[in-house]
């Protein structure tokens, strides 16, 4: 079995699909690896990594040429995918809902297309889950970008010409990227808050020393949504957190939204009123800004000022921090084909009837057979 990894062609994508360490994990198995020239070099990985590993470099058409895997960060363009063996495996994030089109010439080139952001929240996927592990690092980095555009200290700090209070930081959306946050934003010694519709996440919050801010009298979602997000919200709910948030954000002078609902656009939290009452010098991070973003005047790409107030939309948050993101990225889709993987045939077998096959297959004998896609 002929495993791919193709160079990003994405504008601003400096992620790569596998390292040397993943490389040397597939060969291990059993599989050839091909590795497109300059694949890692924006993830600092030289093609002599790639080659040490034992894996082949080379440029893309002799590297897709008969491939029976393409791995990749963002999905390949289908005409890219020229020369592979029929009916070879594209495992990537593919972005199903946002690039349909896409989905449907996958279908059509006979090729079976493996989305890994449909990978289902269960236990046994935990390892194999891009979203976890590239929100993790997005969280992280989120808090670092408002402390490089916030023009004071984070940590409280007592000096002999008087005492430099503490950053105030609430984070919306307490997902895997808003408890990371949390979490780095206490590690620099801010003051934290935050808040999320899911009343499970209240422990959570507590548990990282933050403080909660949660609606009361109003029924919230007491669980999760499908695949551990929120789900849509009653209009009762939403005014009550409105309400609640215009009086707990004019006091912040850090704020990161983290709030996504798959396949839909991200939910309004902060409108252009409420950026009013922020003093000015304060932050927001919005990191649903490419699903339209939780902020309302917040540019996908730019850091722009509002009020006095800077709303940093940085596109594509994890690739900011292109090595780390490289190298979970690379295991997530190593442990995902690595479970299913023949010993006697040296290839992934993916049963019908699994949940995580059902999960993230989209195409397959060329048609689109997701159920989240075909409903």
């Amino acid at each position: 079995m002929k495993i791919t990894v193709l160079r990003e062609a994405a504008e601003g994508e400096r992620r790569v699909a596998a390292t040397p360490e993943t490389v040397k994990k597939f060969i291990s198995l059993g599989a050839d690896l091909a590795v497109e020239s300059g694949a890692g070099l924006s993830a600092s990985i030289a093609d002599a990594d790639y080659e040490a590993a034992g894996a082949t470099v080379g440029p893309r058409e002799s590297v897709v040429k008969d491939a029976g895997i393409v791995l990749g960060v963002q999905g390949p363009d289908p005409e890219v995918l020229t020369g592979a063996a029929p009916g070879a495996l594209v495992v990537a994030g593919l972005n199903p809902f946002g690039e349909r089109a896409r989905v449907d010439a996958y279908a059509g080139a006979g090729v079976e297309a493996l989305a890994m952001e449909f990978m289902p929240r269960i236990t046994r996927a935990q390892s194999m889950d891009i979203l976890s592990s590239q929100s993790n690092l997005a969280g992280y980095k989120a808090v670092l970008d408002a402390a490089a555009e916030y023009g004071r200290a984070f940590p409280m700090m007592m000096t002999a010409a008087g005492t430099i209070s503490a950053a105030r930081v609430f984070v919306m959306g307490v997902g895997v990227a808003g408890l990371q946050a949390i979490a780095t934003a206490r590690r620099l010694g801010a003051q934290v808050s935050a808040t999320d519709v899911r009343a499970a996440t209240k422990e959570q919050i507590e548990s990282l020393g933050a403080k909660a801010i949660f609606v009361e009298k109003v029924a919230g979602i007491e669980g999760e949504g499908t695949g551990g997000y929120a789900t849509e919200m009653s209009d009762e709910y939403k005014t009550a957190q409105a309400e609640l948030v215009s009086s707990h954000i004019a006091k912040q002078d850090i704020v990161i939204t983290t709030a996504l609902i798959p396949g839909r656009p991200a939910p309004r939290l902060i409108s252009d009123a409420q950026l009013q009452t922020m003093r000015p010098g304060s932050v927001i991070v919005d990191l649903a800004v490419e699903q339209g973003g939780n902020v309302e005047g917040a540019v996908a790409g730019e850091i722009v000022e509002r009020h006095g107030v800077k709303i940093v939309g940085h596109r594509n948050v994890p690739s900011r921090l292109a090595a780390d993101a490289s190298a979970l990225f690379s295991r997530n889709l190593y442990n995902f084909l690595s479970a299913f993987w023949d010993a006697e045939t040296k290839q992934p077998v993916l049963p019908d009837d699994d949940e995580i096959v059902k999960g993230v297959r989209l195409t397959r004998g060329g048609k689109v057979v997701n159920e989240r896609l075909i409903g």
